[in-house]
């Protein structure tokens, strides 16, 4: 478990989208364990509270639930899964969207640009 903080989003924020981008991914698969939030903390060097925090903000979410004294999974909530993949490219495309519009390029130049890209599979 790799997750890479930065110092502009506060850090239980970082791990919940860590989560869903795992999800999302297919690297946490529906139903599979996850570390406890101590564990988590101590993996990652965070507060033990903060581990906490985003664990509990996953369970509202529906991303993650916890029976009784078991370890926490990942959702099997299909609906939920979805809702984590069109989140994550909504976020994605608005912040490109935003970044193209800074310089102004047309919308048929960035079109253009796009499938080139995507079907030649190179991302630089």
């Amino acid at each position: 478990m790799k997750i890479q903080l930065n110092n502009r989003d506060p850090v239980y924020v970082q791990v919940i989208r860590y989560f869903k981008q795992q999800i999302a991914t297919g690297s946490f698969e529906p139903g599979q364990e996850i570390p406890s939030r101590r564990e988590l903390a101590n993996r990652i060097k965070i507060n033990p509270n903060t581990a906490q925090r985003a664990y509990k903000e996953m369970e509202e979410q529906g991303l993650i639930y916890t029976e009784r004294n078991l370890p926490s999974r990942i959702t099997k909530d299909e609906v939920v899964l979805g809702r984590v993949r069109d989140e994550l490219i909504d976020e994605a495309i608005s912040e490109f969207v935003a970044s193209i519009r800074s310089i102004n390029v047309p919308i048929d130049e960035v079109l253009r640009l796009i499938k080139e890209k995507y079907s030649m599979g190179t991302w630089e």
